[in-house]
């Protein structure tokens, strides 16, 4: 994972490079299909709730967590776009109380994800656009929980996940500026929900 991070970084860095051999008044200075391929990085905090469920008794675990994010795309049009997007989420940390017979229980969670996203950017202005997106795609998750009355657990699961997301975007050219909301759903225990805002950057190629 360590060498995943660091090869996405050293990509991410050298793309304002690529970008800038790009002319505002010739387009893209190369293309995929037809396509304008493009990178982005971007990084926000988020709200995560996870329902948790012991011994017939489920309680809503809460935590502010961060969030990074890595996209590859293509713009498809100049109001669509698609990309592949892996995200790294903060752990998740809270304790609640699960009756008499558990006590308290720490539980914490870690998650990635990798989304296919689609986005929609609306209105005629060149600089400032509204966008909405939708995405799918698998969570990569790892849960801890352990307690005075409860031995420690540990469970590893791949699990569906979806992602909604409004924003604003704000074009450049070479470059674009995103702000978004998202909310994130993933597939674990008794559902795990995530309301997250972020800043991004696009380098366009």
């Amino acid at each position: 994972m360590k060498k995943l991070a660091v090869s996405t970084l050293a990509v991410l860095l050298a793309c304002p490079a690529f970008a800038g051999i790009n002319h505002p008044d010739e387009g893209s200075s190369w293309q995929m299909w037809g396509m304008d391929p493009y990178v982005g990085l971007r990084g926000g905090m988020s709200y995560t709730n996870l329902n948790f469920k012991y011994d017939g008794n489920k309680e809503s675990l809460t935590d502010f967590i961060f969030q990074g994010r890595a996209a590859m795309g293509l713009e498809v049009c100049d109001t669509v776009r698609s990309e592949i997007e892996w995200s790294y989420f903060g752990k998740l940390s809270d304790q609640e109380y699960f009756g008499t017979t558990a006590g308290n229980i720490d539980v914490k969670t870690k998650m990635q994800t990798l989304l296919w996203n689609n986005y929609m950017e609306f209105g005629s202005y060149e600089i400032v656009r509204p966008f909405a997106g939708l995405g799918v795609g698998v969570a990569f998750t790892s849960t801890e929980s352990s307690g005075d009355l409860v031995p420690y657990n540990k469970e590893d699961k791949t699990r569906v996940s979806a992602m909604a997301t409004m924003g604003m975007t704000f074009d450049m050219e070479r470059f674009a500026v995103d702000v978004a909301a998202r909310y994130t759903y993933v597939d674990i225990e008794s559902g795990l929900h995530n309301f997250g805002a972020d800043v991004g950057i696009r380098f366009m190629f």
